[in-house]
């Protein structure tokens, strides 16, 4: 996305946010703002956001209102439609619940937990969700891929010996340990908790081929497909370097462990702060009540 979209996703996202006691936004004005075409879609969203806040251990109620708006039909009349009033934490999770290929999405997961409105900032936290989710599903890829390679003959030694030769391929010729050291990463740590989010995507890429062609090719065995493995690794590096990425070349990036540990600080503070404006709201409401006409 490019800054003059999310500029103006910012700025309409803005734009739409209510205050009335606790801030909030309607959830009829933001579905379209978040790539969505049918309400049906987001209504589905909607509610596994609602599980993720009951799970939590937050009150739906306290989150996601739901009201009745009227609304113009093409014959002029007027009928009633579901809606709902959603806190900033309701919409982050409907964010984090939404379709991940959805570039308005990842902007909103960081628009909607963070308070700042520096685009820069904003940015960058795009980029590490980007890289987040990429290390996630890798991480789904490998355990997939080294499920079928158990059913296929392949003990735990033959998997590490699998993917330490695919990634030689991958960067060059560099096995994992080399790689490593020269990234200075420890060696109990994982490589792909380092990478960039171009190399992960390759390694998935590589890791879904493979898995792919050894049910397809009926391969087994420690040797079949680790030929297969490297050889799709050599493939998609051929791809990479096409384009000039060179991936023993990139820099290493920040811990994945300490980005999501940032990111689950702001989560709690987001809670934190939304808890607050609720239980102030609830307490003028109160006051009110308590007010003799």
């Amino acid at each position: 996305m490019e800054p003059k979209q999310l500029t103006l996703l910012q700025k309409t996202l803005d734009d739409i946010r209510h205050q009335n006691g606790v801030e909030h936004w309607f959830a009829r004005e933001l579905f379209s703002l978040l790539g969505y075409s049918k309400w049906e879609h987001f209504e589905y969203v909607i509610n596994k956001a609602k599980q993720a806040c009951r799970n939590s251990g937050g009150r739906v109620e306290d989150h996601f209102l739901d009201v009745r708006k009227m609304v113009e039909t093409g014959s002029g009349a007027e009928r009633a439609i579901q809606d709902f009033k959603l806190t900033r934490y309701a919409c982050y999770l409907i964010a984090i619940n939404g379709d991940p290929r959805k570039p308005e999405i990842a902007f909103a997961q960081v628009y909607f937990v963070t308070q700042t409105r520096n685009l820069e900032v904003l940015q960058q936290r795009m980029s590490e969700i980007e890289r987040l989710d990429a290390r996630e599903q890798l991480k789904l890829t490998e355990k997939e891929f080294s499920s079928l390679l158990i059913n296929s003959d392949v003990d735990r030694y033959g998997i590490a010996i699998i993917r330490s030769d695919g990634d030689k391929e991958l960067f060059g010729g560099k096995d994992t340990e080399e790689v490593k050291r020269e990234f200075g990463i420890a060696k109990t740590k994982p490589i792909a908790d380092f990478l960039p989010s171009v190399t992960l995507k390759a390694k998935d890429l590589a890791t879904t081929m493979t898995t792919e062609n050894t049910r397809g090719k009926g391969l087994r065995g420690l040797q079949p497909i680790k030929n297969e493995h490297k050889n799709n690794n050599r493939n998609v590096r051929d791809a990479l370097v096409k384009s000039d990425i060179y991936p023993e070349l990139l820099p290493p990036s920040e811990d994945i462990k300490k980005i999501n540990s940032r990111h689950r600080k702001e989560i709690r503070e987001l809670e934190s702060r939304q808890k607050k404006e609720l239980e102030v709201a609830k307490g003028k409401m109160a006051k009110k009540k308590d007010i003799k006409p």
